[in-house]
């Protein structure tokens, strides 16, 4: 048991650096709905952040993982500190100078201001500098200053973001003299969005700095090879995540679906990103337990009761927000002229859940360093998303992404757990997964689709009431048994 209580631990300290920033996001999205009244402004924030997630994944080219890799297979972890940290300082230098002086071109070619262009790049080049000084963190188990750090960043990013749009304009205004009217500017809204992340990414960056300071700057170019060959095939993956998690925004309004509605979508979009706090915070935990444990005799036996209670948790959490989605929405999105999108809500969550469970499943081409078919499922998602998004954003504008999102993510848990089997067998309860997995769509269904029921509560709570008690049923024996354990 102590091999699990060491998971839950190293898992919530991680959680607590995922959740907090969720949460201050959670709480961004209302201030940023409150504050953009005009849906196309909140449509013009999303694309932008969808263009920034899709870069930053391009600019670290699979060196996160590679580096978690060879951390643990390598006996000299200073020379593969060393190695990535290089690679990524020249590279991520070579992005910078190429980007700022092609900034004009991007922004004729993507309709997007130049000075957001400007920020974005800047933010991408902090971003990218702070990726190994925050695997290192991971790797040496040293969770409480990566959460620190973490939330430090967003903690920043959201003071600023209400000093710039809450307070800024009224204390410019009476006093007309002073020094904040000299940087309060009218209708910049989304401008101010961008320059707190700015701060923030750099601030993060400074606090890191240590860390190149510290290092030998040795390059092995044998090791940088081989971490290129493991990394490569991850950024592939990286890419194609980014395509299924945000390239829809940016295919919106390629297509050119209004900003209005893209905005709306983006903003309900984040009721169905509770479980993404779960998702994220459980891979952060598992990855480098997995890598750490895959010599265990046990190994495979231990990722499928993982993975059975991954799937228990994510189930209820899924279901939760489900039910409850309509009064969240209140709180995350207060502004009633967004709610069109509400209906994506239920498909995101659901999504959501289905990438956590492909997450747990994809760890056999991990530990027998197949990558590359890691990076071939990915792109697979990656094109059902494309190619739906194409079919039905045309007739079904942002439904059509929400659909081709779930498309995507139920197909890649399909095939890797097919090809998982047949490369790595791991003994998956796939009775009883299937089992929560049904009741938790077919609940879900009904209380959010069935307009007569979506709105009484003394239903909904039924049904969530008889799901905690199907997991009571199912894992009865195992919760005595930790009961009984503490006593």
């Amino acid at each position: 048991m102590s091999l699990y209580k060491n998971l839950f631990k190293q898992t919530f300290i991680y959680g607590l650096a995922t959740v907090v920033p969720r949460i201050i996001s959670f709480i961004l999205n209302p201030l940023f709905v409150y504050y953009l009244p005009d849906k196309s402004k909140m449509g013009e924030v999303s694309v932008i952040f969808s263009y920034l997630v899709f870069f930053i994944v391009v600019l670290s080219y699979g060196m996160e993982t590679a580096f978690f890799r060879f951390y643990n297979a390598e006996n000299n972890k200073k020379n593969v500190i060393s190695t990535s940290t290089v690679s990524l300082f020249w590279s991520t230098l070579g992005f910078l100078v190429l980007a700022l002086l092609s900034r004009h071109t991007l922004a004729v070619w993507s309709d997007i201001k130049v000075e957001y262009i400007t920020y974005t790049i800047w933010i991408l080049a902090f971003d990218a500098l702070a990726i190994v000084p925050f695997s290192k963190l991971r790797a040496e188990s040293k969770p409480i200053k990566y959460a620190a750090i973490k939330m430090a960043n967003v903690s920043i990013m959201l003071l600023l973001n209400v000093f710039f749009l809450a307070f800024l304009p009224s204390l410019a205004a009476n006093n007309p003299n002073g020094f904040l009217n000299t940087i309060y500017f009218e209708n910049f809204q989304v401008g101010y969005i961008f320059i707190s992340n700015l701060v923030a990414s750099f601030v993060t960056l400074m606090v890191l700095i240590p860390n190149y300071t510290s290092i030998s700057w040795k390059f092995d170019v044998v090791l940088w090879k081989k971490m290129m060959t493991y990394g490569l095939p991850i950024l592939f993956a990286g890419i194609a995540f980014a395509i299924n998690e945000h390239f829809d925004k940016i295919l919106l309004d390629w297509m050119h679906v209004p900003l209005s509605e893209i905005g709306a979508y983006s903003a309900c979009y984040k009721i169905g990103m509770f479980m993404v706090l779960f998702r994220n915070a459980y891979t952060l935990g598992i990855e480098p337990f997995f890598f750490s444990h895959a010599s265990n005799e046990n190994a495979a036996q231990t990722y499928a009761i993982i993975t059975k209670y991954f799937v228990i948790f994510g189930a209820f959490i899924s279901l939760f927000v489900i039910v409850f989605a309509d009064l969240l929405k209140q709180v995350l999105v207060p502004n009633d002229t967004y709610w069109d999108a509400m209906k994506v809500v239920p498909l995101i969550v659901l999504a959501n859940f289905f990438l956590g469970i492909y997450t747990n499943l994809s760890v056999w081409y991990k530990l027998i360093d197949k990558t590359k078919i890691g990076a071939y499922i990915s792109l697979i998602g990656a094109a059902i998303t494309l190619i739906l998004n194409w079919i039905l954003i045309p007739t079904m504008s942002y439904y059509g992404s929400a659909i081709a999102t779930i498309a995507a993510y139920g197909s890649m848990m399909i095939i890797s757990y097919q090809l998982g089997q047949k490369n790595y067998p791991i003994p998956y309860e796939m009775n009883v997964i299937l089992k929560y997995l049904g009741i938790t769509i077919l609940f879900s269904a009904i209380s959010f689709y069935i307009p007569v029921l979506r709105e009484n509560y003394l239903i909904k709570i039924v049904l969530l009431s008889l799901f905690l008690y199907f997991i009571y049923h199912n894992e009865k024996e195992t919760l005595l048994r930790i009961i009984k354990r503490k006593k």
